[in-house]
């Protein structure tokens, strides 16, 4: 598999899953039901969780040495949750529509998700401490995420009023956020060696901050127990593949 191949398909993997969840909306609206979108909310959480732990975090501490090895995945992991915490809380002072305050809120962690694909195949080409799998699972896993997403992007703006195409493309603009974030970090990374565990462990402090504050929330339908044991299923099921195949 050559490597133009391993890094387009990285980084389009995710703008994919953005632009299937917008067709699926569109296409098959009456049949996403709230409780589905709820279900694909809990598993994409639990993959989200693990790609953090298994495609970053540890890949980020083996990057590390000395006595303070933990420094810069415990360092970079606070700063990638307080930031995109900030970053939110900024935005959401700010008096806007309800529907376009979430297209902004979605719009603003998608670079960051972005961010975390870039982090992993710079870990992978220009390390070698992430896997080819890894770093494609890592892409696979936010794509996942981000089917339900485009729809949660797409339907509000145009309930609110919105035209269809005008908020077909708003989401799409959404997606290529995610983009801008991997082509950014790669570039860095690459050029930036010694910070890659930093940037690493940023990528999944915001991941998870997201997981924690956005995609658990959402996912809750009625019984939190179900939505627990499907998070669960997810993690398992993405620890299970980057442990196999890692």
């Amino acid at each position: 598999m050559s490597t133009p191949f391993i890094v387009a398909s990285g980084m389009l993997l995710p703008f994919i899953g953005t632009m299937s969840g917008i067709l699926l909306v569109v296409c098959f609206h009456k049949y996403l039901t709230n409780s589905r979108l709820c279900l694909m909310n809990a598993v994409a959480a639990g993959v989200m969780a693990a790609a953090a732990v298994w495609s970053l975090l540890l890949p980020a501490i083996s990057l590390s040495d000395g006595a303070f090895r933990f420094f810069p995945a415990v360092s970079g992991f606070l700063l990638g949750c307080f930031s995109i915490h900030w970053l939110e809380k900024k935005f959401s002072s700010e008096t806007v529509h309800s529907a376009r305050m979430l297209y902004l809120a979605v719009t603003l962690h998608n670079f960051p998700e972005g961010m975390a694909v870039g982090a992993g195949l710079a870990g992978l080409l220009c390390t070698g401490s992430v896997s080819l799998s890894a770093a494609l699972l890592l892409s696979v896993g936010i794509a996942i995420q981000n089917i339900p997403e485009g729809g949660i992007v797409y339907a509000p703006l145009v309930s609110g009023g919105m035209s269809k195409r005008k908020a077909f493309w708003l989401s799409v603009l959404s997606g290529i956020a995610e983009l801008a974030g991997a082509v950014i970090t790669l570039a860095f990374s690459s050029l930036m060696v010694p910070l890659l565990p930093y940037v690493l462990s940023f990528a999944a402090g915001a991941m998870i901050y997201v997981v924690a504050e956005d995609m658990i929330p959402s996912s809750r339908n009625g019984s939190t127990a179900f939505s627990s044991l499907v998070f669960c299923l997810g993690f398992s099921l993405m620890m299970l593949l980057d442990v196999a195949f890692g």
